[in-house]
């Protein structure tokens, strides 16, 4: 945690890099489990890592799983699941979720598309939202900022959920992402990568920097 503010690093596929995420003050550490991200990696993959994987809380990132995806995934004893879905998704569909991953291990990423608003019905079922840049198309890791002004106004009208900044954060960028959204929660992926799945140690080390001179809003 840095100045109250937990960061999670996303799309580690690598014990290199998830080692040097632990070392530059991560709280989590994010896997995607999605075949069309290049980030992705499989469980075989992940397994081969876990034993030697720092002791930070582990994410895994799904995109409209199936019951038998989630259940592999609880079973291999994640700390959370990070459920991209679109914003259109029937209540109920979202709901059945909660058979299988209880709210306070479930983060619910809906994919809200351009000009829309996220969908308040979802903010019942899981104890932590994360909210990326709008996009009609892609699930995260667009490299696009997000609706610092929304984001903030969503986390001061339900103050009991966990609200996760996600979209294009950077070294360059954070400081004034947490000003404006008071983001107690950061999600950062592509901003400190030296290429798709490849993490630039310096940028991951820069970000923690500029994290420790902001101070969030109320």
């Amino acid at each position: 945690m840095v100045n109250g503010i937990r960061v999670k690093v996303c799309g580690l596929t690598s014990l290199v890099d998830a080692e040097a995420a632990d070392a530059a003050g991560a709280d989590y550490l994010g896997f995607i489990f999605y075949p069309k991200s290049p980030r992705a990696i499989t469980l075989e993959q992940y397994r081969a890592m876990a034993p030697r994987l720092p002791p930070r809380k582990k994410v895994a990132v799904v995109v409209e799983p199936s019951d038998d995806e989630l259940n592999a995934l609880k079973a291999e004893g994640f700390d959370h699941v990070q459920l991209h879905f679109p914003n259109e998704t029937p209540f109920f569909m979202a709901a059945m979720w909660l058979d299988i991953i209880p709210p306070d291990k479930l983060w619910l990423a809906p994919r809200i598309p351009p000009g829309r608003d996220l969908d308040l019905a979802f903010v019942p079922l899981a104890d932590t939202l994360l909210l990326d840049a709008p996009s009609a198309t892609d699930f995260g890791g667009t490299g696009k900022t997000g609706d610092w002004a929304t984001f903030s106004a969503l986390r001061k009208k339900f103050i009991k959920v966990n609200w996760v900044l996600a979209g294009g954060l950077n070294p360059d960028n954070i400081a004034a992402a947490v000003t404006a959204s008071g983001a107690r929660y950061v999600d950062v992926n592509s901003g400190v990568e030296a290429s798709p799945g490849v993490k630039d140690h310096a940028k991951l080390k820069a970000f923690v920097a500029a994290l420790q001179g902001v101070t969030p809003p109320p």
